[in-house]
This record gives C-alpha cells, structure tokens and sequence, in this order.
C-alpha cells in the first residue's frame, strides 16, 4: 500500500507510552470532510465537516434518513468522488487527492464496493460476473495466463457465499439474493481489506435481507474483513459493531 500512496502524508501520530492501552487501529478515516452539490448556482451543502475513524476488522454501519449524506460519504471513503473540503485517509495515507489512476487502482486492489443495485452485466454467467475485476485490471495476455487462478478463485467465492450451483445462471434466472451474493462474491474476488456496501438489503425482503446481513457478519468475523455498510434500516444498522448516524450533514452523537 505505501509504494501506491509514496506521494501520501500520514495520518496524526498516536501515543507510543508502554503504559497505554493502544487504541483501536485506524484503517480508515476522514479529517472535515464537507460536500455540496449544485443546481445551477443553487449549492445544497451534503456534508460538513464530517470526521470519522474506521477500525480495522470492525463492522461499521452508516445511518440516517434519505439525503442525510450516508451514500455520499460512503462515495467519497472509496474515492468514487472528491470532497470539496477536508481529507480521506487509508493505511495512514491520504487518498482523496490522488489521480484518477491511482484510485482505480486502490479500489482494484484494496476495497470491494457492493452496491443496493447489483449492477450485474446481464449478458454473463454468475461465474463470468464475480471474474469481472479481474478482467479489468489485468491485460487480455495477464489474464489468460492467471485465468485458471481466477477461475479457481471465482468458484470459491460462489461456493463461499451459497452459489455453487447457480454459477452459470444469468442475472434474470437469479432471485435479488442471489444477485446480491455474486456482487458479494465479485466485490471479494481481489481480496479486499475493507468492504464498502451501499444499502445492500435494501432492494430485498426482510429475510432475504437477514441473510445477507448473515453472510457479511461471517465474513467480517470469520476473515477479519472491515465492513463500512449505509443503511436507512435502523435494525440491519444495529447488526453491526458500531453506528454511526448522520442528520444534517454531520455525525450526531447521542
């Protein structure tokens, strides 16, 4: 991660007394994050002044009410957009100012993203969906010679997350929870360090929904991996390890 982000400042330094407890690490986090978007000359501010510390290997569930700001600052973690003030951090680098490139490449390498929407390509297999990233990232020649890696990787993943014999259903023969677990499945395909979900249940009934909420509860304990989800469900929010809700373009505390 540092040979991606050399150009990167570090975040605060931490007490190094070995009569203290050292605190949670950080993985990631943002430093007064504002936002606005625009109609015409009209800006309707999103967020302001947002500070948030994500710590590894925690479930982190964002709430709030529709246009709170929760998707935006999930966007902005995973460098899909730019704050107009403030600074995102990751591993102790900065990375909201990174060029185009380096983000493709940060989000390729180190963050699955899972979104309400499954943007599946409806054209391909199960298989075929979760081998996506690969696809992108390598070259035609790359991939063909890793291709039995990825494969064998792909069937795992699909495997893992109860699709082993759906893998060559299309997305139209495939139930919205099975939709949902192969953008799963595709978001782990590069073995992420941290899961970013955008209202992942929230295109599903109540108990597909728990499913999900399930499988990505077994993955946060059983491989360690830091999930960042948004929510308006307060009660799949309260699944996770902590909330964190938003109301008027900050974090409200209680």
């Amino acid at each position: 991660m540092s040979s991606l982000l050399q150009a990167a400042s570090g975040s605060p330094e931490q007490s190094t007394s070995p009569l203290a407890v050292s605190p949670p690490l950080e993985q990631m986090g943002t430093r007064g994050l504002f936002k606005s978007y625009y109609k015409g000359t009209l800006g309707i501010p999103v967020l302001q002044g947002i500070h948030l510390s994500v710590h590894e290997g925690e479930f982190l569930s964002i709430v709030g009410q529709s246009g709170s700001g929760k998707s935006t600052l999930l966007h902005l973690l995973g460098t899909l957009d730019q704050p107009d003030a403030g600074e995102v951090y990751f591993e102790g680098n900065r990375i909201d100012n990174l060029p185009s490139a380096s983000c493709d490449l940060l989000r390729n390498r180190h963050f699955g993203m899972v979104f309400q929407f499954y943007h599946l390509l409806p054209e391909f297999s199960a298989l075929e969906n979760v081998l996506t990233p690969a696809l992108i990232a390598e070259s035609t020649l790359g991939y063909w010679r890793k291709r039995k890696q990825y494969r064998r990787r792909a069937e795992e993943l699909l495997e893992l997350v109860g699709l082993s014999d759906r893998m060559k259903h299309k997305p139209r023969e495939m139930s919205g929870g099975e939709m949902q677990r192969t953008a799963i499945a595709r978001a782990l395909l590069a073995e992420p360090s941290v899961l970013l979900a955008d209202e992942p249940t929230g295109n599903l009934d109540r108990a597909t929904g728990e499913q999900i909420m399930q499988m990505l509860r077994e993955l946060n304990q059983e491989q360690k991996l830091t999930i960042v989800m948004v929510t308006h469900d307060p009660w799949i929010a309260e699944q996770a390890d902590r909330v964190v809700r938003l109301g008027e373009g900050q974090i409200q505390t209680a």
